[in-house]
């Protein structure tokens, strides 16, 4: 057994440095390989076909229930969360995480609850901290956490706040990072991972919710609130505490 489940998690500046990332990939990757990247809600995303002439490996949107192959790019739709479940693809209209669908943390938290120490999880370019508590669950199921330097990010928020709150095992450059997936994924792994947590299952079945089952009480649209999900302790996180991630809202579209 092997790593042989890549997430990657992208926001402001990720085009750019997707297009780095997936120009080292080998050909022969045995793995596969799944992006979010924040996308406004009501447009078409090129993504797909942008990695596509980036890298060697073929790229198209995730389809709801399709099966997982190696050497394949699978990139969530907009206005939908991209989860994994074992041997299978989730495209679920859930719940707002960090203000957005697609958020980073649905999939690397369903990854890690997934495939446990097979999991690669990267934090590339973008603004806040999205993927921040999901690369630590990843690491929290002894999976490898990636982050891009915050020197080489266009916008580089995301990794600095994955850098202060996750254990990194490694941070590149978009232009290495690729290569570095491909000589990971050939490490074996034994995949004698203790039961994820409460707290993560939790966390994780909250993003395949309808959107208009997290309201607020005063029937107003929340920034930025800790979910009815507990954060966690002190003691199960690097730093004091990772903040809970998930959007309240008022409208049963999921709209903000």
């Amino acid at each position: 057994m092997t790593r042989d489940i890549v997430v990657m998690g992208t926001s402001a500046g990720g085009v750019e440095a997707l297009q780095r990332v997936v120009a080292g990939f080998p050909p022969d990757l045995r793995a596969a390989v799944f992006v979010v990247m924040h996308v406004t809600a009501e447009g078409t995303s090129a993504l797909p076909a942008i990695l596509r002439r980036a890298g060697p490996l073929p790229a198209h949107h995730a389809i709801n229930g399709e099966s997982i192959s190696y050497g394949r790019i699978y990139v969530a739709p907009p206005d939908y969360h991209l989860l994994l479940r074992d041997g299978v693809v989730r495209v679920v209209h859930g719940p707002r995480e960090n203000r957005c669908r697609p958020a980073v943390d649905p999939l690397f938290r369903s990854a890690a609850i997934a495939y446990g120490e097979r999991v690669i999880g990267v934090v590339l370019s973008g603004a806040l901290d999205d993927g921040t508590a999901g690369l630590h669950s990843v690491t929290e199921r002894q999976g490898l956490a990636i982050v891009q330097d915050p020197e080489d990010a266009l916008v580089p928020a995301m990794p600095r706040s994955a850098m202060g709150y996750a254990n990194i095992d490694h941070i590149a450059s978009a232009d290495r990072i690729g290569t570095l997936i491909g000589e990971l994924t050939r490490e074996h792994v034994t995949d004698r991972v203790p039961p994820p947590s409460h707290r993560m299952v939790d966390e994780a079945d909250i993003a395949v919710l309808e959107p208009g089952m997290m309201e607020d009480d005063d029937n107003t649209k929340a920034s930025r609130r800790p979910s009815p999900v507990r954060s966690l302790s002190p003691s199960s996180a690097p730093s004091p505490w990772i903040p809970c991630t998930y959007q309240c809202v008022s409208d049963p579209s999921g709209r903000r």
